[in-house]
């Protein structure tokens, strides 16, 4: 199912945080979002999950009008995400934060769990398996009994992916999932979204600042400014664009020159 924004725009007051965005992602894509500090893109997120209600324009997630939904609906429709400040859930252990998200997969009625019926315990041992099984993929199941808190700051991004993929989502919304990670480990995440993409089928939006990672992933990507649609296209085309080049250095650049170090860029 793809994901359709056309003239989305939301205001705070007098702040236009997001100003008529239009844009498709594809099913089954990895579909990048970027854009300077303050750009509107957790605020896009933000729209699409619910959390916040756009003032004009219209978000579909497979012809599905998402503005009338809760974000509880939004999430049973299939989409999940995770957070730009990490959103853990600090008293728990990594294996209880996974399996969190499980609500809305459960079989076991209240009535099984309350007389602690076979079919309640079986509903638990596959909760379980699932959740063990997604840790596993994040290299976090040696961990699963420990606090989360006590975990790296990468490997406490992972488990929110781990924890967003409980929800067998079909569009995974990741904000900013390579904070604070170095080198190596940017480039094991750029594998486990591809593998989580072509594993899950699942169609998979990126909020990233780590140009090692959105330039390596991402397929598609589109550029906001002050809340605006400055670029869009493939990775190639977006790193040339002399307006994107501006967004970021904070200055006009020159097309000619922007294209010369571009092409300086790519190997011989």
């Amino acid at each position: 199912m793809n994901l359709d924004l056309k003239g989305v725009t939301k205001r705070f007051g007098g702040l236009k945080a997001v100003g008529g965005v239009s844009f498709t992602v594809p099913e089954r894509s990895i579909f990048g979002l970027i854009g300077p500090n303050g750009a509107g893109k957790t605020t896009v997120f933000n729209l699409i999950t619910g959390v916040y209600k756009h003032d004009e324009g219209s978000i579909r997630f497979g012809g599905t009008d998402l503005a009338p939904l809760k974000p509880s609906q939004i999430a049973h429709l299939g989409i999940a995400r995770t957070f730009q400040n990490i959103r853990l859930f600090g008293q728990l252990t990594v294996l209880e934060n996974v399996l969190v998200a499980c609500e809305n997969l459960r079989k076991a009625t209240l009535a099984s769990a309350l007389l602690r019926s076979r079919f309640f315990y079986k509903d638990e041992q596959e909760m379980t398996e699932r959740a063990l099984s997604l840790l596993s993929v994040f290299k976090l199941e040696e961990m699963a009994d420990e606090i989360s808190t006590s975990l790296s700051y990468g490997n406490q991004r992972r488990l929110e992916i781990a924890r967003a993929m409980m929800l067998k989502p079909k569009l995974l919304l990741l904000d900013e999932p390579a904070a604070g990670m170095n080198y190596g480990e940017a480039e094991g995440l750029k594998q486990q979204i591809r593998w989580l993409r072509d594993t899950f089928d699942v169609t998979v939006v990126l909020v990233e600042h780590n140009m090692q990672v959105v330039m390596g992933v991402c397929e598609e990507i589109h550029v906001l400014d002050h809340g605006e649609t400055i670029s869009h296209g493939t990775p190639e085309v977006v790193r040339k664009d002399p307006k994107v080049l501006a967004a970021y250095l904070g200055e006009e650049v020159d097309e000619d020159a922007a294209e010369a170090g571009a092409a300086a860029e790519e190997p011989a």
